[in-house]
């Protein structure tokens, strides 16, 4: 690495890390102001405040880090060619390529490390900021509203449908905090669609690899004329092949943005198949967070040939017409997102277009440059 490239990247990197603690910061206060009184609401101490959000914290880096990189490519090369250093590297016969490659090289880095991220630990950052918020909400429920462990933290009206292997859930009532269901009934059909067994329960649990039933009926049907054809009454009966987990169940009650890359994923495993149309909101979630790493290198392909050539006239001007791409990018997003959930457009063509798009404008900016 020449003196240049070392100047270019220790530069650029200030701007960067001051640019990421900045927007972290400040998302992190957003998020207090918002939350703090609720968890302290909750009976939360400092120390359980503090873990929250050393918990909560990653799960921000996914749209931190494209706005932070971004500011600092237009900030340290703007920086350069208000110091006319930029002209005096072009003069001395420097490509765009040659003078920005080793920005170009660390936004590889970052989606990468984005792309590990969103992998990894942001999922385990959300489903662990989760955790600590649901406790602390059963906590106060039960010590301070003086409410019935079974009332604590209740779905009501809760539907799971298994395209895979074949059977219709419905559980009346289902406790969160004692992952307990009241009012059960299953259904299983055969590759046609027919419903052959029908298990209806009072009580049931998951003991971790099946589910129990209390105080039940089960109940065959013939397949050729759809007629009951056994009733059988249990007081228990554990269900071997009945694996369906009640947070797989919970999370399909739940906004998309709210589930980690690995809750999508066993959504999609156990429903993508099937017609559920709740299936396609959560299908374009998790393609957007697949594409969401590659969001870094369309960064670098704008603002680098704006940082770098469009200040000559004016130092906004780069700026502004970079920040206004970046801008349509997330409302083309939206608007792709919008349609891939409304069937519109299919998952993956909602998450993968916009990203298509500015590839294409960063190619065309960045070849007008050289």
């Amino acid at each position: 690495m020449s003196a240049i490239d070392r100047y270019i990247l220790g530069e650029w990197m200030k701007a960067f890390c001051l640019a990421l603690g900045a927007t972290l910061g400040l998302l992190v206060l957003e998020d207090l102001y918002d939350d703090l009184p609720d968890l302290l609401e909750d009976g939360a101490n400092w120390a359980e405040v503090v873990r929250y959000y050393v918990f909560l914290t990653p799960s921000f880096l996914p749209a931190v880090i494209p706005i932070s990189l971004m500011v600092s490519i237009l900030f340290s090369l703007g920086n350069h060619h208000r110091n006319n250093e930029i002209t005096a590297m072009r003069a001395c016969g420097m490509s765009l390529w040659r003078i920005s490659r080793t920005i170009c090289l660390a936004g590889l880095v970052l989606a990468v490390g984005l792309f590990a991220l969103n992998g990894k630990l942001v999922p385990q950052s959300i489903e662990a900021a989760r955790i600590i918020r649901e406790n602390l909400d059963y906590t106060f429920a039960l010590e301070e509203e003086k409410r019935d462990a079974d009332e604590v933290g209740v779905v009501r009206n809760l539907t799971f449908f298994n395209h895979k292997e074949g059977r219709m859930w419905f559980i009346n009532r289902f406790s969160e905090y004692t992952y307990r269901g009241y009012g059960i009934a299953v259904s299983v059909f055969d590759d046609h669609g027919v419903e052959i067994t029908r298990l209806m329960a009072n009580e049931g649990y998951f003991d971790g690899e099946n589910w129990v039933f209390l105080q039940g009926r089960e109940t065959s049907f013939s397949v050729a004329d759809g007629e009951p054809v056994r009733s059988l009454k249990f007081d228990e009966k554990a269900v071997a092949g009945f694996r369906e987990k009640p947070r797989l169940m919970i999370a399909l009650e739940k906004k998309p943005k709210d589930l980690s890359l690995f809750e999508l994923r066993e959504i999609l495993d156990k429903l993508g198949g099937g017609a559920d149309p709740r299936v396609n909101a959560y299908a374009v979630r998790y393609n957007g967070i697949l594409a969401n790493p590659f969001s870094v290198l369309i960064v670098v392909g704008l603002a680098v040939p704006f940082a770098a050539t469009g200040v000559r006239v004016n130092p906004l001007i780069g700026v502004s017409k970079s920040i206004g791409l970046f801008f349509f990018y997330f409302l083309f997003a939206t608007i792709c997102t919008m349609m891939g959930e409304r069937e519109v457009l299919s998952p993956l063509v909602a998450a993968w277009s916009p990203n298509a798009v500015m590839v294409i404008c960063a190619l065309y900016l960045y070849r007008r440059a050289v």
